[in-house]
């Protein structure tokens, strides 16, 4: 069996972890090293997808889901709306926890952050 992931263990309440917001399958969390003034994550309840490649073979409604949500969080903690989803796959892509999840990136992104 797999060990569970930090995620899984912050929404089971095992460690201590501030859940902003939740639907049935998903739930979000602020980034502990955030990347942008706006740094969420949004994960799946379900640590069945190691990655997003994976979820969109296996459960793209799921996927299709978490976007939504990303968006509705994206409107809700900063001014404009505006936001970037970045999914990292992979050791080599910086991907750290393998459950799948999107970093939500906002609220006035530098140029050299945001990229062409």
């Amino acid at each position: 069996m797999t060990e569970p992931s930090i995620f899984t263990r912050i929404l089971n309440g095992e460690i201590p972890g501030e859940i902003l917001a939740e639907t049935d399958r998903l739930f979000a969390l602020r980034d502990i090293a955030p990347q942008a003034p706006v740094h969420l994550l949004v994960i799946p309840k379900t640590q069945e997808y190691p990655n997003v490649a994976e979820l969109a073979a296996a459960d793209p409604a799921l996927l299709a889901e978490l976007i939504e949500f990303a968006e509705k969080l994206a409107v809700e903690h900063t001014e404009d709306g505006d936001f970037r989803l970045v999914f990292n796959t992979g050791a080599n892509a910086g991907q750290t926890v393998f459950h799948v999840h999107a970093h939500v990136l906002g609220g006035g992104l530098s140029e050299r952050s945001v990229g062409a």
